[in-house]
């Protein structure tokens, strides 16, 4: 027989519902975020879901009830694990309200960048970065890198300053609903010796190749290999990506010396660990060396 309405198969449904809203979320927070239309900041973002979690908790508890719910005489072992995890999980991201970095759902909130109190750090905002160091570079006033590396949004700028420090290019092709590029970042950039070479040895630059900010008509053209007109910021660097390395994938890391060719081939994607990544930014820095000296 079917099991009776307002039994267990209902709060089967209000738990999966709650779920539900929380993982929508990330998909509304792309979109903020790719339009910068600066909805959904990570303290909000992460607010809503410490309510959302609270909310499951009570429920899963039977302190709140809804309409369809049947009475709760007992609370059973599953509800009272279930609960007891919606309530550890609003305790673990309350931090993140003040910058922490929670690094278990860092693919999934927003960034950093985006906070605006951050405790302990000059400024008190999440937006008092590196970038700050370089108001006037292209796109550095919506786009931002994490850690305070002090980069680069633009592959022409980026290549000229290269050019003028005799430093190799790290093109980091990333994107603001690329939740691998998130994971990246929080997990292996975040490592001190990663951090090190590439905010010392590296001019980095980060290509959003989903970003929606229209380009000046001056700058627009249409792309054979996208097969459509390239008219915002995010297809500039997709086609970039596709015309020069045959993919659109993120995350995707190119060393690049500056006359434009790869130091080490292929450039590589999603790389958990910290040790082969490393060994990738020193082969690069290795490969700079010998052609700076063939030079």
């Amino acid at each position: 027989s079917l099991p009776k309405s307002g039994g267990w198969l209902n709060a089967v449904k209000v738990v999966l519902g709650l779920i539900e809203i929380a993982l929508a979320l990330k998909f509304l927070s792309t979109a903020d975020l790719a339009y910068h239309w600066g909805i959904l900041d990570r303290e909000v973002f992460i607010a809503i879901w410490i309510v959302i979690a609270f909310i499951l908790g009570f429920y899963l508890l039977g302190k709140i009830k809804f309409s369809h719910d049947s009475d709760l005489p007992y609370i059973s072992i599953p509800r009272l694990f279930l609960g007891g995890a919606a309530f550890v999980f609003a305790f673990y991201l309350m931090p993140g309200l003040w910058g922490a970095p929670l690094k278990a759902v860092s693919a999934l909130v927003p960034p950093l960048s985006t906070q605006d109190f951050v405790i302990g750090q000059e400024g008190n905002s999440g937006n008092q970065t590196a970038s700050s160091k370089h108001s006037k570079r292209k796109y550095s006033e919506f786009l931002h890198i994490p850690h305070n590396i002090d980069g680069f949004f633009d592959y022409e700028e980026a290549l000229a300053y290269a050019k003028e420090v005799k430093k190799p290019l790290f093109l980091d092709f990333t994107g603001h609903g690329c939740v691998n590029c998130r994971e990246m970042e929080a997990r292996v950039w975040s490592d001190a010796r990663v951090l090190k070479k590439l905010k010392e040895d590296y001019i980095v630059v980060s290509l959003y190749t989903d970003d929606k900010t229209a380009l000046p008509e001056s700058e627009q053209f249409d792309s054979k290999v996208l097969e459509t007109k390239v008219n915002t910021v995010g297809k500039k660097f997709k086609h970039l990506q596709a015309e020069r390395f045959n993919t659109i994938s993120q995350p995707y890391y190119v060393l690049l010396g500056t006359n434009e060719k790869e130091l080490v081939s292929p450039p590589i994607g999603v790389e958990f660990s910290i040790e082969k990544y490393l060994q990738y930014l020193d082969k690069g820095l290795s490969e700079f060396a010998k052609k700076q000296t063939n030079e």
